[in-house]
């Protein structure tokens, strides 16, 4: 490979992809932790010995250590369908104060929870799944397999992307560090387990960094694709549009002018694709009724935030650490994005508009791996790590935390 930079991010990719799928594989054979977790009020129900019993999903032993929590509805998605009768469906007269629940497929008005999960990742992971079936695995366990290669891969896009978007500013040093700051951030083991975050990830830094290089339609189309990974997708139509005011599109020839327009438009009218599918209502109601997440739901989001900053001066050292993490995060990655906002606007104020997307979603958990679809966050740490102090401090600082987080998810505590 002519490019040296490129050839070490694979390297690097790959070596960590190795690493830390054998730590967190390795780890319970000297580890194990006290149970129930107390990270939020309602985990202690949700972490005991026995709590995985009735989500066949996470049960299979092969690659257990990579699945947890939201991987339940991705592996069964990806195995079956949305409609899956092992997974856990609400009545459409649901609330939590009836709790009413009913299964799939099998009763009428019932809503599976795995409508709350955009379908590009599990769609993707029953595509790669396919040539795996050669092998001696149960569906779950290929299912597994298929999804940590989607992840890992998009993981690797994302620390291309990065390199791409970064390396005119930070130079081929800096820009490798970018990617390789975004790999041992404390959340970054999401990259590596059955979450969307690698393939999201990986289409959104790769559109970024083709609107960087102004390649409208390969841009276009990651960006188009992201949407349906993620709702915060669409948040893609603010770098593009920021792009085509500020070079003044509308001066150019017509064909360029509407390539470009329609280019700009594409997470939004593949957001509206989305709209009008059957999955879009279902995912509102499992959202709303269940999960208690929107769209911009700020009463319920600064009541949230109130009561989880209160647990920072309570006594449980758990919610205490966890939230401590979140805050960090968020006020982390808003100074990144504000220092980064005169010279790439278009990057910072869709790394802004991501966080405040999440943080103003109606529930405060969760920000410490939403902050990974900031460029800004890493292209700014990625820039204060040429002194050789900060980036001595900061890898060991990030591989302690990765290092604790990737076990507490191993064990299927609650981490984001």
């Amino acid at each position: 490979m002519k490019n040296p930079s490129i050839r070490n991010i694979i390297l690097i990719w790959l070596g960590w992809s190795i690493m830390m799928i054998g730590f967190q594989h390795w780890i319970g054979a000297r580890v194990d932790l006290v149970r129930p977790d107390y990270a939020v009020f309602w985990t202690p129900g949700e972490t005991t010995a026995n709590s995985q019993n009735n989500k066949p999903t996470l049960l299979d032993p092969f690659m257990n250590e990579q699945v947890a929590w939201d991987s339940e509805f991705y592996l069964s998605i990806a195995s079956v369908g949305y409609d899956d009768p092992a997974v856990r469906g609400i009545a459409s007269n649901f609330s939590w104060s009836n709790q009413n629940s009913c299964i799939p497929r099998l009763q009428k008005n019932c809503v599976s929870l795995s409508y709350a999960f955009f379908p590009l990742y599990p769609w993707t992971t029953w595509l790669v799944a396919q040539p795996l079936r050669v092998l001696p695995l149960t569906v779950i366990a290929r299912t597994t397999l298929a999804a940590v290669i989607v992840s890992l891969l998009g993981a690797l896009g994302a620390m291309l992307g990065l390199y791409f978007m970064s390396r005119k500013s930070l130079g081929e040093d800096g820009s490798v560090r970018a990617a390789f700051y975004l790999l041992i951030f404390p959340s970054g083991f999401f990259l590596a387990q059955v979450y969307t975050e690698g393939l999201f990830l990986g289409l959104t830094f790769g559109a970024l960094a083709f609107l960087s290089a102004r390649k409208w339609g390969w841009a276009a189309l990651l960006a188009a694709l992201a949407v349906w990974a993620r709702p915060g997708g669409a948040i893609l139509f603010l770098p593009m549009a920021v792009i085509w005011l500020k070079e003044e599109t509308w001066f150019t020839d017509w064909k360029t002018m509407l390539s470009r327009s329609l280019a700009t438009l594409a997470p939004a009218l593949s957001y509206a694709a989305w709209s009008l599918t059957p999955l879009a209502d279902k995912f509102h109601f499992v959202e709303k009724n269940y999960f208690g997440r929107g769209f911009l739901v700020l009463d319920r989001s600064i009541t949230a935030w109130r009561d989880a900053f209160a647990t920072l001066s309570a006594d449980n050292s758990q919610a205490a650490f966890y939230y401590t993490l979140e805050f960090a995060a968020v006020t982390l990655a808003v100074l990144a994005c504000l220092l980064l906002l005169k010279e790439r606007p278009e990057l910072s104020l869709f790394g802004l508009a991501m966080i405040f997307f999440a943080f103003t979603s109606g529930s405060s958990q969760g920000m410490v791996r939403y902050v990974l679809a900031a460029p800004a966050l890493f292209w700014v740490l990625a820039r204060w790590g040429r002194h050789p102090v900060f980036d001595r401090v900061w890898t060991v600082l990030s591989l302690l935390l990765l290092g604790l987080e990737a076990m507490l998810f191993s064990f299927n505590f609650w981490v984001a």
